[in-house]
């Protein structure tokens, strides 16, 4: 049994096995350049048999094909990507020898994504390089960065000193889930230059992954009401960065000053990172705060709006809008599923309720990424046993294999095919209010993302138990590159008790 995963859509065994320990040549053809070095990075250079990776038309844009024979081994794609593929799965055959074999392979569905979120806790930069090349490992191709919350900014604003000399920092943590009296009396924060982060995007770039940056509007901005209060619907109120957990009541306020700030913000963004998507948010905004702002009810009354919560979409429209002048395309969560027919139909929402959201949102125009939370929230426990995060539903393993993003016959779309509607793919998401460390997040990532790994690439129907025994193999290969921690980690706040079970 081969430990590869995801599964390859077609793969024939030879007999036979090429040897590495030869020291083999790379050998790479126009276009091929940057996946061969990628590859040299793992087998090395020398002059033994060769590794011939080139391009060829024909095939799909992510498709490779593959053959390993006892003389040399030949990697063919039609892209750039394709190639990347390729390489990981040679990865995942061993150090040593690789069994001879034909393997014709391509991805299920385009986008394949895992949301980290550093602004709960922040993150050390060379953690976020080395889980892009985790990602990459996997065949996932997006790497969401869920950079600003209520709890801290994360990224560095030209002419907005105050986003990180005071919202990327808090007094203290929240211990335990939403609602807890418990605080741990410990400061936290940190932020990334932009130099940083365009280093992390060209990093992640050479292997396959693009990185998607999410800055959250108009609401999960209570780090950016503490930096500048003026953007809010109560500027004379001086609010710290949050130190709990759940929903601020806390919202920009929909003045010019506040749309003018997000419109800079983005800007930046987009400067920063070449992705074509840019994730804006839009979940859990209460809109209370807007009932009697004057500003709010002016706005609504000259918009024709019933009322201020209708508001909500427009400010994500507004954006929407913007993103478009910039050449990007606006990403939102189906929070703003609750306006139904007011969201451009152009924008891609992000379903992560339950599969039936995702459903509507492609009845109504969108193009969906499916993230119900039931299945793709990996910092719900994954067992019912103590030491796990305070949440109370299990998410385990086999939920996680068995999870299917295009249940009900849903149609598959491609993010670049001019805006059909239709699942455009997948994510995890890792959120850290309780993983406030790398070994943390580590430990709520795998196996689960082996597992998401396989709905998103690989054709079906699916067999955990095939896949449990190719896991078995590869969780070898996870320990050798060092992402399992070394022994298992108690999150804050863990209660020992058991949880509810999956439904």
């Amino acid at each position: 049994m081969l430990p590869l995963v995801p599964r390859p859509a077609e793969l024939t065994r030879h007999n036979g096995f090429f040897a590495l320990h030869a020291g083999v040549r790379v050998v790479a053809g126009p276009g091929a350049a940057r996946a061969a070095d990628l590859l040299t990075g793992f087998v090395g250079s020398g002059h033994g048999p060769e590794i011939r990776l080139s391009l060829r038309p024909g095939l799909g844009p992510e498709e490779y094909e593959l053959d390993v024979a006892e003389d040399g081994v030949t990697l063919v794609a039609s892209a750039e990507a394709g190639l990347f593929h390729g390489v990981q799965t040679l990865r995942q055959l061993g150090p040593d020898r690789w069994p001879c074999l034909r393997i014709r392979d391509r991805p299920r569905l385009a986008w394949r994504g895992v949301l980290l979120d550093v602004a709960r806790h922040f993150m050390p930069l060379d953690f976020l390089y080395e889980f892009a090349d985790l990602l990459a490992l996997h065949k996932y191709n997006v790497l969401h960065l869920h950079l600003t919350d209520d709890q801290g900014w994360r990224l560095e604003i030209d002419g907005r000193p105050r986003l990180t000399d005071v919202g990327a920092w808090r007094s203290e943590s929240m211990v335990g889930a939403a609602g807890s009296t418990v605080f741990d009396g410990v400061p936290h924060g940190g932020f990334y230059t932009r130099a940083e982060l365009r280093g992390l995007v060209v990093h992640a770039a050479a292997r396959g992954v693009r990185v998607v940056p999410e800055i959250d509007l108009p609401g999960h901005v209570r780090a950016a009401l503490a930096a500048y209060p003026e953007l809010g619907n109560h500027p004379e109120r001086r609010l710290p960065v949050w130190t709990g957990w759940g929903i601020s009541p806390d919202v920009l306020g929909v003045h010019d000053t506040a749309l003018d700030f997000c419109r800079d913000v983005l800007a930046q963004t987009a400067e920063i990172f070449p992705s074509r998507h840019l994730h804006i948010g839009g979940d859990e905004c209460p809109t209370t705060q807007w009932e009697t702002a004057p500003a709010a009810v002016a706005r609504a009354k000259a918009l024709g709006l019933s009322d201020t919560a209708e508001l909500h979409a427009w400010f994500l429209g507004e954006l929407h809008g913007f993103l478009g002048e910039l050449g990007r395309k606006s990403v939102c969560w189906d929070e703003t599923g609750r306006s139904p027919g007011r969201l451009p139909p152009a924008m891609t929402v992000a379903s992560w309720r339950d599969a039936a959201h995702g459903a509507q949102a492609v009845a109504r125009g969108h193009q969906v990424i499916m993230a119900p939370h039931t299945s793709t929230y990996f910092d719900y426990p994954q067992t019912d046993g103590p030491g796990e995060p305070p949440r109370e539903l299990v998410t385990t393993l086999a939920d996680v294999h068995a999870y299917d993003p295009l249940a009900g016959n849903l149609p598959a779309a491609d993010p670049d095919d001019g805006g059909r509607p239709g699942v455009i793919g997948t994510q995890a998401q890792l959120w850290t209010e309780h993983a406030p460390t790398p070994d943390h997040v580590r430990q709520l990532a795998f196996p689960r993302l082996c597992a998401l790994a396989e709905s998103a690439w690989s054709p079906g129907p699916r067999d955990y138990a095939d896949f449990q025994a190719r896991l078995a193999g590869h969780l070898d290969l996870l320990r050798a590159l060092n992402a399992l921690p070394k022994e298992r980690v108690r999150f804050p706040g863990a209660v020992p008790t058991p949880r509810k079970p999956r439904t």
